[in-house]
């Protein structure tokens, strides 16, 4: 596998760290850079460790988590999606303080490397590349949560919306889409 190939596959995997790590800083006032850096780095860690983990654990286990893989994610996603739904109803001092607690960020990092998971199988005919792929899958998704938190906090703050409203929406979206796509393949 060439490294180009690992970098496209490290930027399709980081595409939903992206994504939650907007919505995420869409529902803040103040942006926590200590918990968004957390976030990155659970992000990169869990992207990068779910190939490694695979790979190392070999075909025989990608065969019991692959044909449901995708319910997990979608049942992780719809969770915390319709947690931010609900709490898009309450009040600012009950809902800024737990926008990044830490169960949320650790079901968030390990509900988007689900996809991940599956990746290691490619690697396993090619062992000498796992370390250099399991890198730049990490860095890739860490970048991106960082950009999507800041990306997310910007536009959260510009326009006013009910931010938490639309990325519970987002993330159940985004639950469905991965479960029908794995579905109706």
């Amino acid at each position: 596998m060439n490294l180009l190939s690992i970098v496209i596959l490290a930027i399709g995997l980081a595409a939903d760290c992206f994504a939650v790590s907007v919505c995420k800083g869409m529902t803040t006032h103040q942006l926590p850079w200590m918990r968004v850096i957390l976030m990155a780095l659970l992000f990169g860690l869990f992207q990068g460790g779910m190939p490694l983990l695979t790979f190392f654990l070999g075909i025989g286990f990608a065969q019991y988590i692959t044909p449901i893989d995708h319910w997990i994610a979608f049942v992780l996603l719809a969770f915390i999606g319709g947690k931010m739904i609900v709490e898009s109803f309450k009040g600012e001092a009950e809902k800024s303080s737990q926008s990044f607690s830490w169960l949320t960020i650790l079901t968030l990092a390990f509900a988007t490397s689900i996809d991940a998971l599956a990746m290691g199988i490619i690697f396993v005919p090619y062992p000498h590349q796992i370390a250099m792929a399991v890198g730049i899958i990490a860095a890739t998704s860490f970048v991106a949560s960082l950009a999507g938190s800041s990306i997310g906090f910007f536009f959260g703050k510009k326009f006013k919306l009910n931010v938490e409203l639309i990325g519970g929406i987002i993330l159940i979206g985004m639950g469905t889409k991965i479960l029908i796509e794995h579905l109706f393949a």
